[in-house]
């Protein structure tokens, strides 16, 4: 990978603005340039951009939203391993946020450490998308996201939102363009490659051609498997239908001037270099991050991103996470989270290392009565050997065996029928620059 320090992602973006398109220059060269949707224009801007007057390196590492997994807790030992993997909320409903405005830190509040962060919201009312947004701009998130691929029937089914809103792109258009104006950051979605039969990449593309006709959404994450909705379970919904990474490539030859983050089976870093490598923009994990953090967010900052980084110990992340965790422990105020709930992100931070097994017994036994997170390491943390705790990872990754294969012979044939055409877009080019 090219060093890091080619170009910053920022992202300081009026209304209606959005503010990232980027490109490769032999197909893994980014080059980092900002567009307006409205009145069509361009300006180069390699060096720097900037969300909300804050700077970032680009999202080509992110952190998928995962419901009951993905809270602050999760968030911030994740921010602890890595600091420049971009980081997403648990999904939160839109109605939620409208019917809880007075209770909103409850869903959306989140420690200044944890960007860049982009809130996933979920909905199938305009109305109430464009309010949930609007108050959620005071929490000053990086990124907006609207949920278009969770297959859980309690989402999708009974003809509301999630994966089902595929299925309806002229909508999600819509909704995309309200949400838009309605903050000041930039806008997203999260989707399936297609839903039960309507899995053609014709279909795909045309849901993604409608929303960037109708809105300003320049960026999608691409779950390169279908959502199957007739009933089995979100868990099989993540292995039963096959992978189909040749329907994203093909995205990235039929919009170029759209950014899109691959999603779905990417369980080792070293996919992440291999995918990029190939041309993806950026690749995002779920949940191969939090079942092992530690070998994954660890290698982040130096492989993906090309960064030197202050390399630490387990044990110096667990001791910067119980400063966090023992901040915010619940002592007889509402909604404050329990020492169980503090630690849950914990139990995976020693993942096949020797004495995992027994560190995990005994801290099943000391959740039953510790009262705080340092009591609770100060009796487990002898389980676990000092070589283990002590230790830093090593320079490279274990290797990945596998391959995404030549995407340029499996690619299906080209999308031609856009309504928002690459030829509008590059005239827009060719006289503003």
């Amino acid at each position: 990978m090219q060093s890091a320090l080619r170009g910053l992602y920022t992202t300081t973006i009026p209304p209606n603005f959005y503010g990232f398109t980027n490109y490769y220059k032999n197909r893994a060269l980014l080059n980092l340039r900002k567009f307006q949707t409205q009145s069509c224009k361009f300006s180069s801007n390699h060096e720097k951009q900037i969300v909300q007057g804050r700077a970032y390196l680009p999202p080509w590492f992110s952190v998928a939203p995962m419901m009951e997994w993905t809270d602050n807790h999760f968030r911030t030992l994740a921010r602890i391993i890595s600091k420049h993997a971009w980081l997403y909320t648990e999904m939160v409903v839109a109605e939620t946020i409208v019917h809880q405005k007075d209770n909103l830190d409850r869903f959306l509040a989140f420690p200044a450490e944890q960007h860049p962060i982009v809130l996933q919201i979920g909905g199938s009312n305009i109305d109430n998308l464009s309010k949930a947004t609007e108050l959620a701009s005071a929490y000053s998130y990086d990124e907006i996201n609207l949920n278009c691929g969770c297959p859980s029937g309690k989402v999708a089914g009974h003809g509301c939102f999630g994966a089902r809103l595929m299925l309806d792109p002229e909508f999600v258009g819509d909704a995309m363009s309200a949400i838009a104006a309605s903050c000041s950051v930039p806008v997203s979605v999260k989707c399936r490659i297609g839903v039960d039969d309507h899995d053609s990449y014709e279909e795909l593309c045309k849901f993604v051609d409608t929303i960037v006709s109708k809105s300003p959404t320049r960026h999608f994450i691409i779950h390169a498997r279908k959502a199957l909705l007739n009933g089995i379970s979100p868990a099989a919904n993540r292995r039963v239908p096959p992978l189909k990474y040749e329907y994203y490539y093909g995205l990235l030859r039929d919009f170029p001037e759209v950014q899109f983050t691959l999603n779905g089976g990417v369980n080792y870093i070293e996919q992440v270099n291999v995918a990029m490598n190939q041309g993806a923009h950026g690749v995002m994990v779920g949940r191969a991050a939090y079942n092992n953090p530690w070998s994954t967010l660890g290698y982040v900052d130096s492989v993906v991103y090309g960064v030197p980084s202050d390399p630490l110990s387990r044990r110096q992340v667990l001791e910067k996470y119980q400063i966090y965790a023992d901040s915010v422990v619940g002592k007889d105020a509402p909604n404050r989270p329990n020492v169980r709930q503090l630690v849950k992100p914990l139990l995976n931070m020693f993942h096949s290392e020797p004495g995992n097994g027994l560190w995990k017994r005994k801290a099943d036994a000391a959740l039953r009565h510790c009262k705080t997170v340092k009591s609770f390491l100060e009796e487990t943390i002898d389980a676990l050997p000092n070589s283990v705790l002590d230790s830093q990872l090593s320079g490279n990754p274990p290797k990945w065996e596998g391959e995404f294969g030549n995407m340029d012979l499996l690619l299906p044939p080209k999308y031609a029928a856009r309504t928002w055409g690459e030829s509008k877009f590059h005239a827009c080019v060719a006289v503003t620059t």
